[in-house]
């Protein structure tokens, strides 16, 4: 893989010095500086955006046919697995996360390409069912220049769940990883850079803006030359980002939050409930919007439950995320760490009581990571601050249930709606929770598992919008009707 200068980002198709402050970008396993990156300006991003708008009305790319971009998006799929391996270790070190992840994040990413490309050549416009003398049809454009905000926890998987139907819709795109992770995004902007230039294309359909705070996401999203926002974070971000986009009447796709609960009924495969439960919460050491962060389990079996639970949670391997053995790595920044541990304080303070971790783990092996024991806590209401808020760490709540009334109502006392975990033998129980749960997507007897062809989105303040899917290069295109007429006698007043 090329060599990712640690100072340049990719301004207007050029990689240069951006104008911004440096960022310090930080391997949470030890705490020791992996790069320095100079972050885009404002003024970088009024550069990067005219050059992608110019870049986007280009004729060799405007008018280039649907499987030739398709093409495009194949060999852009194909360089990402190629370098899957190098890509996986550069996050791994920019995250913390564990190689066995990184690596099929990066995998993910090939796959999204792939998967838009094949939509991108069956993708099909309509001859609509005519109501006069003219023919109608129903075409799609590109919107022009569209601006991705991504967050910190799975970059390139993110990237390319936005970047890929984008461009495929024809379109330049302005993309802002997080502050924390911008090395993956960068590495990604070389690859595709790398094609865009063995297809003579315009290498300013990709800007790869990192920037600190809210400068740049801000500047991107507020720019009169981008069309269309796609973010990934924050509910309070999604928010100020949507008044943003109504102000300029356009369009806003925004993945946020979430409080999943999962559910453990009295009929459960208890091994089965056991192994999804902790996968859905520590796996990722619990940075992932859907992780099931909230457990209700039945009374007739809380006690023995939790208990094993627990029991097994202690046995996680706590690492760096380049130890094949870890099953919980480093969370991305000490800050963050700070941030989770004040959650668990607060739940402390609100009368909960802590199971098991709750704490920094101890040794010389942890010395300057920023690492957090997986944490089980109970003995709380679920009006309980750390039951109502994403805390975004390894940290799990149980709460019991009677019956299934009591359940629902429950697991719907939240202000998110993203995801939620049934574990239960009964198959028509299962069907009645998913359809009663409020919850944009619901596994059953699984968990965090995902498909690029299936629609991803939440209810209430998770979000608003839908990414994958069949359909998902549409989200980025304008639709236009067209009627052709086909009777020669004259309109109306036309003499």
């Amino acid at each position: 893989m090329p060599r990712i200068p640690a100072d340049e980002i990719l301004i207007a198709g050029q990689w240069r010095l951006g104008g911004g402050l440096p960022i310090h970008t930080v391997d949470p396993a030890d705490g020791t500086v992996l790069a320095t990156v100079h972050a885009a300006s404002p003024e970088d991003v009024n550069e990067a955006a005219h050059a992608a708008a110019a870049a986007a009305a280009a004729p060799e790319w405007r008018d280039l046919r649907p499987h030739r971009r398709a093409r495009v998006l194949y060999r852009i799929g194909d360089l990402i697995e190629e370098h899957a391996d190098d890509l996986a270790a550069l996050q791994t070190a920019d995250t913390g996360k564990t190689l066995a992840e990184t690596r099929a994040l990066a995998l993910s990413a090939a796959g999204t390409f792939r998967y838009t490309a094949a939509a991108l050549e069956t993708a099909e416009e309509a001859i609509t069912p005519s109501r006069g003398p003219y023919l109608t049809m129903s075409t799609y454009e590109a919107i022009g220049v569209v601006g991705a905000i991504n967050p910190w926890n799975s970059p390139i998987a993110s990237d390319a769940q936005k970047v890929a139907p984008a461009l495929g819709g024809g379109n330049a795109v302005l993309l802002k990883p997080a502050e924390w992770t911008p090395l993956v995004s960068l590495a990604f902007g070389r690859l595709v850079h790398r094609v865009l230039t063995e297809e003579g294309l315009p290498t300013a359909l990709l800007a790869v803006l990192p920037g600190k705070g809210r400068v740049v996401g801000d500047a991107i999203v507020r720019h009169p030359l981008v069309g269309r926002i796609g973010f990934t974070g924050g509910t309070a971000t999604g928010r100020a980002i949507a008044r943003a986009a109504a102000d300029k009447l356009v369009p806003a796709s925004l993945e946020l939050g979430g409080k999943s609960p999962t559910i453990v009924r009295e009929d459960a495969d208890v091994e089965q409930a056991l192994a999804g439960v902790m996968y859905g919460i520590f796996s990722s050491s619990g940075q992932s919007c859907i992780a099931g962060s909230r457990l209700f389990v039945h009374r007739s079996l809380y006690d023995s439950f939790v208990g094993e639970l627990v029991e097994r949670v202690r046995e996680l391997r706590v690492g760096p995320g380049t130890d094949p053995g870890t099953q919980v790595a480093p969370l991305v920044h000490h800050a963050h760490r700070d941030a989770v541990a004040a959650a668990v304080d607060r739940a402390l303070e609100e009368g909960g009581r802590v199971l098991c971790g709750g704490a920094a783990p101890e040794g010389e092996r942890y010395a300057g990571g920023a690492y957090y024991l997986p944490t089980v806590i109970d003995s709380l209401p679920n009006s309980a601050r750390v039951c109502q808020e994403e805390v975004f760490g390894p940290v799990l709540v149980a709460l019991p249930y009677a019956d299934e009334d009591e359940l629902v109502a429950l697991a719907n006392d939240s202000v998110y709606g993203l995801a939620c975990g049934i574990w239960t033998r009964d198959a028509r129980a299962a069907w009645r929770l998913g359809r009663r749960i409020e919850a944009g997507t619901v596994w059953i007897n699984t968990y965090k598992q995902f498909s690029i062809s299936t629609p991803f989105g939440g209810m209430k303040d998770s979000g608003l919008g839908i990414e994958k899917g069949r359909d998902l290069i549409r989200a980025y295109q304008r639709q236009k009707s067209l009627y052709w007429g086909t009777d020669a006698t004259p309109l109306p007043w036309a003499n």
